[in-house]
């Protein structure tokens, strides 16, 4: 099952959004998901949330 979506309104530098645009471009993204793939990146690097389960298939680990 999918996690819920909500919408949330972000204020952003013109500089910093060009930028997230750019890369998103890059990565073939949308804005919005460059920007939820950079926050869950941050969030996990920071033990905040856990890595997706296939992450973890794909390392040969088990979720904690």
């Amino acid at each position: 099952m999918a996690a819920e979506k909500k919408a949330y309104p972000l204020r952003i530098s013109s500089e910093v959004l060009d930028a997230v645009q750019r890369w998103a471009d890059d990565e073939l993204r949308s804005v919005n998901a460059q920007i939820e793939y950079l926050l869950r990146d941050a969030l996990r690097r920071a033990g905040r949330i856990k890595p997706p389960a296939h992450a973890l298939e794909n390392k040969g680990t088990k979720p904690r």
